[in-house]
This record gives C-alpha cells, structure tokens and sequence, in this order.
C-alpha cells in the first residue's frame, strides 16, 4: 500500500525551519526592543561591523567584504560589471585558468538568491542574457565539508569566539533501480518542497531512473532555501577552533561579528586551519544556521537566537564606547523600504530566468 503523503503546506506548518524569517524571529522582537532600550538606539546592531557598510545588515558588496580576507583562505574569485559579456567573461576565465564547473552570484544578494553551477559557456551565456546586476565568478570548491561559523570578537580583543556551528547536508537523493528520480524526490518531504524549482532546472532528466545505491546530488548550492539541510555542528566547537577564526579575522579591517560560509577538506584540516575556502562572509545579520537543526525543539531555537543576539549586543556597545557611529533610524528605515521593495522586483526577474540543465 502507498504511504500517505503529509500535505505540503503542513510540512511548512509543523517544522519551524520552513517559516518565512520574520514568523521564526517575531517573538524575539520583546528582547531587541529591550537590547535597544539598553544600547539607547534601535540600530544599535550597525555599530558591529564599522568596516562593513551598515554593517552587513543588507546591501553590502560581496567582493569589497571578500577583499577584506587573506586571499589564502579563498577560493579563485573574480569580480564582474553587469553589462560584461559572456565572451568577456570566457576570456578573463583563461586567463585566469579558472575552468567549469564554475559558482556564480550578484555581487549584492542573500539566502542563494540567483547563485548557480555552471558547467560550460553555454549555461553562462544562459545565464548572463537575464543578468542585470554585478555579479562575481568563484571557482567550484569539490570539498565534501561546507560549514556557516558565526564568530565574534571584541575591538579590545579581549575576548573572541564562536555562538554557532552549522553542518550541510546537501539535498541528496538515493537509487532502487526501479524509481525515476522524480519518483524519489516526492519520497521525501525536503526534496518534494523542491521538484518545482528541479523540474525547471533539470526537465527531462529527472526521468532518469538511478541505479539501486547510487546517491546523485540534487542541489549544489548549500542554502536552505534550497533544500540543504541545516545541522548543528556545536560539537566541533573547542579553543583550538576558535584560534583558526581569530587568525582568519586578525586582518579584515573593522569586523567583529559575522558567519563564514566555508568549505574545508576534513575536520583535521579546519583545526590546523588548512585546505579552507572561504566562499562569503555575511554581517551583522547573519543567522545562528544551527538552529535549523531538525531536531531542536523551537524553544530551544529561540533561546539559541537569543543567546546569539545578546552576544551581538556586547560586541556592538563595545564598540559604541570606541566610538564607532550607528546608522540614523530613519536612514535604516529608509533602506529597509529600498531593499524590499528591490526584493519584490528580484524575485520577478528569478522567476523569469531560464533553467540551467546539467
């Protein structure tokens, strides 16, 4: 007998790590409202990061943060105008003896927003006829390990550390032998949430039927939103771990508090602070990922978010004392309508983008 399937729509409902952001952090506007109270701004988080433009809460320039790092730490990464064409592009490629497969992104963009896999001239041409934003072209980094390391320390350096650990497990599907791989997705209710965004990338290929034991990765790009799942790495978290970050941040002007999203090729490795590639560093705003953990309860989600939250706090007021300036209210209020409204028009021109098929 056919195992009954749990509606989409109560997927989303029951497991808190599908809700929209603002749902997940509405019951911990109480205690921003209070940390403001206490830094006497409600924009007290723009004094994080004085090196990153508002601190990184959006808007900020991928490449000018990337420029930041020691270029040991990162992978192959070239910067690109919006109107740069694919035979541009192609060229500074050879140049650069950078070959496909190929990551590419906006210069400005969050949670996977237009990020892709290319995988010859072809999809980048593709690509780039619907492009109208500067984007940046990073080498594809095979290491089976990705990571999001949320870390922080303050302008004295006094103290220095790490509020979050977050594992990747890619959207990953297993063969019988028998099943089509669109038989296989609509198996599992992560994968199912994707087959829209698959079909039109992938079409026809998902008819393919794999293999009894072959697992064939669905999703490259390790985002939630598409379909990676999130797990606490909290276990890796020891002082020799946060001594690699401190020497990874010693040198980038003016930030105290991010996530590096990184790969690395073994656990040994990213304890001696080897074969790291650091593919973004996000700001003020970024999210304890772990927390997305499947079997975190969501109150224990939400007392992890708030345990990072006062941590930012610390690390903001200390600056504050330092001096740094925080963003006028009513100039974050005018960018936050900007940005959104941006988002909107965004998510109009995702939706008009052609497929990429393998």
């Amino acid at each position: 007998m056919k195992k009954r399937r749990v509606p989409l729509f109560l997927v989303k409902l029951l497991n808190y790590e599908y809700w929209p952001f603002w749902l997940f952090f509405l019951p911990l506007v109480p205690y921003w409202v209070y940390l403001s109270i206490r830094a006497r701004s409600f924009t007290y988080f723009t004094a994080a990061n004085p090196g990153i433009e508002h601190s990184g809460v959006f808007g900020e320039s991928k490449i000018d943060i990337l420029k930041k790092i020691d270029r040991h730490y990162l992978p192959t990464t070239l910067f690109f105008k919006s109107d740069t064409t694919a035979a541009q592009v192609s060229e500074k490629l050879t140049n650069e003896s950078l070959s496909f497969p190929i990551i590419i992104k906006p210069n400005v963009g969050e949670r996977g927003n237009e990020v892709a896999k290319l995988n010859n001239t072809n999809q980048l041409t593709s690509y780039l006829d619907t492009n109208s934003a500067d984007f940046i072209i990073q080498e594809f980094v095979d290491f089976e390990t990705e990571l999001g390391i949320l870390y922080y320390k303050f302008p004295d350096e006094s103290r220095s550390g790490i509020t979050s650990i977050v594992t990747k497990e890619f959207l990953t599907i297993t063969g019988d032998g028998s099943s089509t791989m669109t038989d296989l997705i609509e198996q599992s209710d992560r994968a199912r949430l994707q087959l829209a965004a698959l079909q039109k990338r992938m079409g026809d290929d998902l008819l393919e039927v794999l293999p009894e034991g072959e697992k064939r990765n669905l999703e490259p790009i390790g985002n939630h939103s598409r379909g990676t799942k999130f797990l606490s790495g909290m276990n890796l978290l020891n002082d020799r771990l946060v001594a690699v970050f401190d020497d990874v941040s010693k040198n980038i002007e003016g930030f105290y508090f991010g996530r590096f999203d990184l790969k690395v090729k073994s656990t040994e490795d990213l304890y001696e602070g080897n074969n790291i590639k650091i593919l973004e560093l996000n700001g003020v705003t970024s999210e304890p990922a772990h927390i997305y953990d499947p079997s975190y309860s969501i109150w224990k989600a939400w007392s992890e978010a708030a345990r990072n939250m006062k941590m930012m706090f610390r690390v903001c007021k200390a600056n504050m004392k330092k001096g740094v300036k925080v963003t006028p209210f009513f100039e974050m209020f005018r960018l936050v309508r900007a940005h959104f409204g941006d988002n909107a028009e965004d998510n109009n021109l995702v939706a008009a983008k052609p497929s990429l098929h393998k």
